[in-house]
């Protein structure tokens, strides 16, 4: 008898697990979407753009020195003593040296452009992460995905696209792009 009390308490909690989960309310955004769309997200690539461009002529200029020294090596490597070669070889990879520290400093995975990129978008990540919170507490929603980061959706059914919602929500004119 204590076995079928048992096995009636685990079922019914089972089924209430269940009608819990169906109950529940799930929606999504492409966060790639709505901050292409913010004003202040163009503003931020244009200063982002200008920078990297700067530190892509600085780079460019290295390149000509270094392919400038290179060449004059090539062309006199004869004439030098071994004293001069090896200080000339020593001054180019010096030089590439210098480049390649200065590639990792403004563009590796902790340069200044990923710095400054995480530095000025994390307002406009803030609005957005706030605007989805008050559409979703406003909506019932239980859960919300951003499909644009590494979730993907195999399936989604487009009612439940909060995406629009919260570019009216940041005050953003929604177009009637598809999903």
């Amino acid at each position: 008898m204590r076995t079928v009390s048992t096995i009636l308490v685990l079922l019914s909690f089972v089924l209430e697990a269940e009608v819990i989960a169906q109950n529940q309310k799930i929606g999504f955004i492409d966060s790639d979407r709505i901050v292409e769309q913010m004003p202040e997200y163009t503003g931020i690539e244009q200063r982002l753009n200008l920078l990297s461009e700067s530190w892509r002529d600085e780079l460019r200029e290295m390149d000509r020195e270094i392919a400038r020294l290179k060449e004059e090596y090539e062309a006199r490597e004869v004439l030098y003593t071994d004293d001069v070669r090896e200080q000339r070889r020593a001054e180019i990879d010096a030089l590439i040296d210098d480049r390649e520290r200065y590639l990792e400093e403004k563009f590796g995975p902790e340069g200044e452009y990923f710095q400054r990129q995480r530095e000025l978008l994390e307002p406009v990540q803030r609005q957005v992460f706030d605007a989805v919170n008050r559409v979703a507490d406003r909506e019932d929603f239980d859960f919300v995905f951003d499909r644009a980061q590494d979730v993907k959706f195999l399936f989604a059914r487009s009612e439940w696209n909060l995406t629009e919602e919260v570019m009216l929500e940041l005050g953003i004119q929604a177009d009637e792009l598809t999903n």
